[in-house]
């Protein structure tokens, strides 16, 4: 039939190319921190020794990925002092984005954080604990670099031969020229970069600064990784335009940073997840939702309530399958810089110890949240989201479905301190049973596993912030 039937129309698209990404990039929790931080000793450079020890509490918070802000040399020129002061001290580390130094570049290890022995160590450890690292990489140099030296015409000089170095908060860093003269040279020299820290075992790359870089370095890049090692997930931890963001998103990226830390009222959230979720978005872009930064302290953070912290947290792990916490988070550390969106006394300009068990932490709240989304399929994706209507403007409820296997869930969370008391409807939510939809009728609390039946097509919820402002429901026909 296919030799003989006449198909005068028959047309044959060009190919177009399939990236199939590992489950990672879809579901995971992520813990950020500064490695040169994790010393117990006062004032002392912290090594991978001290972040291999550091692991086990990481782990039993839930979290399954352990992210590191860059590890490698930092320059000592224009090097940033104490909050971000032009000029640092003696003994002042400096801003670990500012990469390179006499010790090496990008493919290089900071010597006070130890050995290439030491980070496979590190490497080890967390697969044994169930964690996978991920590395920063960020396009951008000190300015002394080898690569200033080595390669001077992969950068921009000034008349007087001096580097044009970035302005203002940033004058520590150089921006390579990606359309120079040798820019093939240049552009695989990152590539070269981040295939080393590949065969160190590096799995996860957070891509910081790279809206300084054009579109097609990046598209080339991705493609080029994923070709020689699909298993790679590359995150676009940007804060740009919208367009730009989801200009990278569809390059390849699997994963991207969000709007997440200044949508806090209700409207915002479901605005801006409904965005997130609805297509094309879904298509291409997967958030992953930052509660904080080594950058960024929001403004809802500052006053300290531990309510606050935990509804942020109980939000981010519960609208996406991907989210992720800067250590400090788990502490409530929310000291400012006034009128500014920023840590006081910030680690990326010093070098700080912490007691990680000090009283009034929320560790436990946090590994709470990490085992309900490992134990039901419908916190693991983003995509499969809708908003409920409630009668209280300050809390916001939605459910959450997953198809394989079936699971449901319904959230529903404060957003300010108060105790809150609001009738939810139910009566339009139907769940899967046996292949079959029904209306569901009963919810069970996920925290404490007691039962509560629907009646005249809703339920009454009261909510204690102080206490806990998250409910977490599984659903059941």
């Amino acid at each position: 039939m296919a030799e003989s039937q006449s198909r005068p129309d028959l047309t044959r698209s060009q190919p177009f190319p399939l990236t199939v990404d590992r489950d990672k990039a879809r579901f995971g929790a992520w813990y950020q921190m500064m490695p040169r931080s994790q010393s117990q000793v006062a004032g002392q450079h912290g090594t991978l020794r001290d972040c291999i020890a550091r692991v086990p509490d990481i782990a039993a918070m839930g979290f399954d990925v352990l992210y590191l802000t860059p590890i490698q040399p930092i320059g000592r020129s224009r090097r940033k002092g104490r909050n971000n002061a032009p000029v640092a001290t003696d003994g002042e580390p400096g801003s670990p984005y500012a990469i390179g130094a006499a010790e090496g570049g990008h493919d290089a290890l900071h010597p006070d954080l130890g050995t290439i022995e030491d980070f496979r160590a590190l490497v080890a450890t967390c697969l044994e604990y169930g964690l996978e690292l991920a590395l920063d990489f960020a396009v951008q140099c000190s300015p002394d670099h080898p690569w200033l030296t080595q390669h001077p015409e992969w950068f921009k000089w000034r008349p007087d031969r001096s580097v044009r170095t970035a302005d203002g908060p940033y004058s520590d860093i150089v921006i390579p020229d990606f359309d120079s003269v040798d820019r093939a040279g240049l552009w695989n020299g990152f590539r070269d970069a981040m295939l080393f820290w590949i065969d160190q075992g590096v799995t996860i790359f957070a891509i910081d600064n790279h809206d300084t870089a054009p579109l097609a370095f990046w598209d080339w890049l991705i493609r080029d990784i994923r070709r020689r090692h699909p298993e790679v997930i590359l995150f676009s931890k940007t804060f740009a335009r919208p367009k730009l963001m989801k200009g990278l998103a569809k390059l390849g990226f699997a994963q991207s940073f969000t709007y997440f830390p200044w949508r806090t009222t209700k409207w915002e959230l479901e605005q801006y997840l409904g965005e997130l979720t609805r297509y094309p978005e879904r298509d291409f872009y997967r958030p992953n939702l930052f509660v904080n930064t080594p950058d960024l302290l929001p403004y809802h953070l500052q006053g300290g309530e531990a309510w606050a912290f935990k509804s942020r947290v109980a939000l981010a792990a519960t609208l996406s399958g991907s989210y992720g916490v800067y250590s400090g988070f788990e502490l409530l550390e929310h000291e400012a810089m006034p009128g500014r969106e920023e840590y006081l006394d910030s680690e990326k300009y010093q070098i700080r110890q912490r007691d990680w068990d000090r009283p009034g932490n929320i560790k436990s709240y946090i590994a709470g949240l990490n085992r309900i989304r490992n134990d039901n399929a419908a916190l693991q994706q983003t995509a499969n989201l809708r908003f409920l209507g409630i009668e209280d403007g300050e809390t916001i409820a939605f459910v959450k479905e997953a198809a394989e296997p079936a699971n449901t869930v319904l959230i529903v969370i404060a957003l300010s301190g108060h105790l809150r008391e609001c009738w939810l409807p139910l009566g339009d939510v139907t769940v899967d049973a046996g292949g079959q939809r029904h209306h569901m009728t009963t919810l069970e609390n996920l925290l404490t596993g007691e039962q509560s039946r629907i009646e005249w097509g809703g339920i009454r919820l009261r909510i204690d912030p102080d206490r806990d402002p998250a409910l977490l429901f599984r659903c059941l026909a």
